[in-house]
């Protein structure tokens, strides 16, 4: 239980110490400890599962980590980056988005036991995650990294309340649980290469991965809209016509049914010959 919450707590300190550094004005510094407080987000609780060392202690650490991490941090690291040009309009602007994410962390306790959702829904997220929406909604300062001029304040003040929205939304976003962890043995090699090349992706061009990342991240929420509606109008229709859908998983294949058979066609009757034989 010890390990979890150790690298719990170290992604605390790295989402302090990049709203310290944001203060400072070492904006790449600050934004790389937000992308390694989400690295050890992942890891925290990959880890207590394999150690079985979950807790409800842990549970609300990691809530607080988040909501830290991925609320306070990157708000008022573009608060101290662009939005203080607009004043007090900037500031309400990044204090929205903190408290949008710490009320989607709160929403995300309170439904996750929750009986009442369909069996499909568990393959989704009800709005945008905090860690998701931390990453995607510092895209104009990985852009000003790669020398693309700054937005001006007013539409990166728009932008922070359009990714504080989508957190806060009823909107279906893919989660990927569904994608099994279990990686059969002949796909060992080619899973570790493909993480080591994104790894050392992100380490050598790091603002070109998170900018082309947050943007596939954003266009990839329609997809998981329509996949959604897709499998909830699928399981309204077996639930209007139980019967239906039942006698058409019970039908055997076409290939496995009897085929009818062949008519028989009657014989002719020959006509019966009176003649006499002849002698040889």
């Amino acid at each position: 239980m010890l390990v979890p919450n150790f690298i719990t707590l170290l992604a605390i300190c790295a989402g302090l110490t990049a709203i310290r550094l944001s203060t400072e004005g070492r904006m790449e510094l600050a934004v790389g400890a937000i992308v390694f407080a989400a690295v050890l987000d992942g890891l925290d609780g990959r880890v207590a599962r394999m150690i079985k060392g979950q807790s409800k202690f842990g549970a609300e650490l990691d809530s607080l980590a988040d909501f830290v991490n991925f609320g306070v941090a990157p708000g008022l690291i573009l608060y101290f980056w662009q939005l203080h040009d607009l004043s007090n309009v900037g500031w309400i602007a990044a204090m929205i988005f903190a408290i949008s994410g710490g009320l989607r962390l709160a929403r995300f306790n309170a439904t996750m036991n929750d009986e009442n959702k369909p069996a499909f829904a568990a393959n989704f997220f009800t709005g945008v995650p905090a860690p998701a929406g931390a990453i995607a909604v510092l895209l104009p300062i990985y852009l000003s990294f790669l020398g693309i001029p700054q937005p001006p304040a007013v539409l990166t003040a728009f932008y922070t309340l359009l990714i504080a929205i989508l957190m806060v939304s009823r909107l279906p976003v893919f989660s990927g649980k569904t994608v099994g962890m279990r990686v059969q043995p002949e796909l060992v090699l080619p899973v570790f290469v493909s993480v080591v090349f994104v790894i050392a992706l992100l380490i050598s061009y790091p603002w070109v991965v998170l900018s082309f990342g947050s943007i596939i991240f954003l266009l990839s929420l329609p997809v998981g809209w329509k996949s959604y509606h897709d499998q909830e109008l699928k399981a309204a229709v077996q639930e209007t016509f139980p019967d239906a859908a039942a006698s058409a998983e019970a039908a055997p294949p076409a290939s496995a049914a009897t085929k009818p058979a062949p008519p028989t066609i009657p014989i002719r009757q020959r006509k019966q010959d009176n003649r006499p034989s002849r002698p040889h």
